[in-house]
C-alpha cells in the first residue's frame, strides 16, 4: 500500500514474564472532524537474538493487553533460540489498535526482539 510507511519496533529485551506487551499500534485522536482513524501494523519480519551462551526459549500471543490465553499463540510457543544466535520469522501479521503482541523468554533479558513491517491508518 502506497500510503503505508516502513516501520520498525525494538530492539526490546524480553523479560521472563510472558504477559509483557511487546508490540502494539499507536492510537490516533484529535484532529479535524472530531478525530482520526486508529493505526495498524503489518509485521513482516521479526528477529529474536540470543546474547547468551545457552539456548533460551520464547513464546508470543496475539490478543488483549497483558494476556496469553490458550488458542492465541503466534510465531513461537517455547521456540528455542540457539546460544549466541538468532531466529528470523517472515510473514504478514496484522495488528490493529486493540491487538497486542504479548510474550516473553525463559530467562530475563537474554533475548532481544526486533520487528519490521508497515504502519498505516485504518
Amino acid at each position: 500500500m502506497a500510503s503505508n510507511k516502513i516501520f520498525r519496533t525494538g530492539p526490546v529485551a524480553l523479560s521472563n514474564v510472558t504477559t509483557t506487551n511487546v508490540c502494539n499500534p499507536p492510537t490516533a485522536t484529535g484532529g479535524v472532524n472530531a478525530g482520526s482513524s486508529a493505526n495498524y501494523i503489518v509485521l513482516r519480519h521479526i528477529r529474536i537474538v540470543n546474547k547468551t551462551a545457552g539456548a533460551v526459549t520464547c513464546s508470543f500471543w496475539l490478543g488483549a493487553t497483558g494476556a496469553n490465553a490458550a488458542g492465541t499463540e503466534v510465531i513461537g510457543q517455547g521456540l528455542s533460540v540457539p546460544a549466541n544466535s538468532f531466529i528470523d520469522w517472515y510473514g504478514q501479521l496484522r495488528l490493529d489498535a486493540a491487538d497486542f503482541l504479548v510474550g516473553g523468554a525463559s530467562a530475563a533479558t537474554s533475548l532481544s526482539f526486533t520487528g519490521e513491517g508497515e504502519i498505516g491508518v485504518a
